[in-house]
């Protein structure tokens, strides 16, 4: 049994060094809650054997991470810096990281996010970043957050700062007012835009300008730091844009507002003209054709676990007449390859795969769901991007939930020049 132990001891660990993980941070990703390090010590070194479910977890990893990090001479320094926030599954990062920025901090407190961002990146995001103080993070160049969207979303109950979700934007600005980078790339849904009338993101705005001239209520709830940070003025020139992922090659519905900025006292030529604004303007202005049938998978190659039941397609069916008799357009979509976009994928697509069905009348059978492979490409996330460390459930939400990636390479290539200043 011992002999067994070693060789299976010796494939765990072959496979968390190939991943770059210290062993507390394997541990972790795999849900060891208790003296994780010396567990996998032991399953190392054969002394003890994983459950059948670590095993599968484990299996369920890559031998290497995808954006392996390259060695480095101790003197070879990045040309920008950066802090991935509410990270997700990377999706932000990818573009920066391509650009040779060096990511210094992450933090993401989903546990499934954070072993599928491990599997592709190497190492595990920190978690809650309400618990983290801003000094306690590594001074960087440019500060990037995929924060909560769920308080201003249509799905939510669009309750804004009324929402502990929607108070995270407060997290973001503490952690810009301790390190000044000299820029920001925010993204959200973009009802942001119209919430509140407006005023919610005019507060948003008007406190990473510096221009705000009213106390926010003692009602809204955020960490201590952050409200003291907010006698800290921020000095960032701003600009937004909703934009939308079918205008940048991404055959999928997807509005989102991306919020920029620069810092006035850092970046020249900021005090004479709007860049943030301007550099928006112009990727308004961008448009790709698109087709859906580009991302599809093979035909022969999709398990017919993604086609629909006959009871889930009459539910689909009953609920779109409902509907319909109420004057309102819910309901089911059904796409093919020639459609030219779907839908935007959102986080509930696990349950019933509503919002993007694939048909396959031709083919004499129900529609489809996508497949998880089908949602990586519909997100623009590059081939080889490992989606197998969790299940289809929880990678449907993990997609869902994350950025159209070629949206971002375009804005990345953008903030390039200035980052580099």
């Amino acid at each position: 049994m011992k002999v067994a132990n070693d060789e299976l001891g010796r494939s765990i660990e072959l496979k968390r060094k190939g991943l770059g993980l210290s062993k507390i941070e394997f541990a972790e990703i795999l849900e060891i809650r208790q003296n994780g390090e010396q567990v996998v010590s032991n399953w190392e070194n054969g002394t003890l054997r994983p459950s059948n479910n670590k095993i599968a977890l484990i299996e369920r990893l890559p031998q290497s991470p995808l954006f392996k990090k390259p060695v480095k001479s101790p003197t070879e320094i990045a040309p920008f810096s950066f802090i991935d926030l509410f990270a997700g599954i990377g999706g932000i990062r990818i573009p920066f990281e391509k650009l040779g920025g060096e990511c210094v901090f992450t933090s993401e407190w989903d546990r499934f996010s954070k072993r599928t961002y491990a599997a592709n990146f190497g190492h595990v995001p920190n978690g809650d970043i309400t618990c983290i103080a801003a000094e306690d993070i590594a001074p960087h160049d440019l500060l990037l957050a995929g924060f909560p969207c769920q308080a201003f979303s249509q799905a939510g109950h669009r309750r804004g700062f009324n929402d502990t979700r929607g108070t995270m934007f407060f997290e973001i600005q503490r952690i810009l007012a301790h390190h000044r980078p000299k820029a920001f790339l925010l993204e959200n849904v973009k009802q942001l835009r119209g919430h509140d009338k407006g005023r919610t993101l005019r507060t948003i705005l008007d406190i990473l300008s510096g221009t705000t001239t009213t106390e926010l209520p003692e009602e809204i709830q955020m960490t201590n730091e952050a409200r003291a940070s907010l006698c800290n003025p921020l000095n960032y020139q701003v600009g937004f844009k909703v934009l939308k992922a079918a205008h940048f090659g991404v055959p999928q519905n997807r509005e989102r507002i991306y919020i920029i900025g620069f810092d006035r006292d850092q970046i020249p030529g900021t005090e004479q003209r709007n860049v943030a604004q301007e550099l928006l303007d112009e990727l308004s202005k961008v448009r790709i054709q698109t087709r859906l049938g580009d991302i599809l998978d093979e035909p022969a190659k999709i398990d017919e676990k993604y086609t629909i039941s006959d009871k889930l397609y009459a539910g689909h069916k009953r609920r779109l007449r409902i509907h319909q008799e109420k004057g309102n357009g819910f309901g089911y979509s059904i796409f093919n390859e020639h459609s030219a976009y779907t839908n935007t994928l959102s986080a509930r697509y696990y349950k019933d795969g509503s919002e993007i069905l694939i048909d396959q009348s031709h083919l004499g059978k129900n529609p489809r769901k996508l497949t998880p492979n089908e949602c990586r490409k519909l997100q623009g996330f590059p081939k080889g991007f490992h989606i197998g460390a969790v299940s289809d459930t929880q990678i449907y939400r993990q997609f869902g939930n994350s950025v159209a990636v070629p949206v971002i390479e375009e804005i990345a290539e953008r903030m390039k020049s200035f980052l580099l200043n």
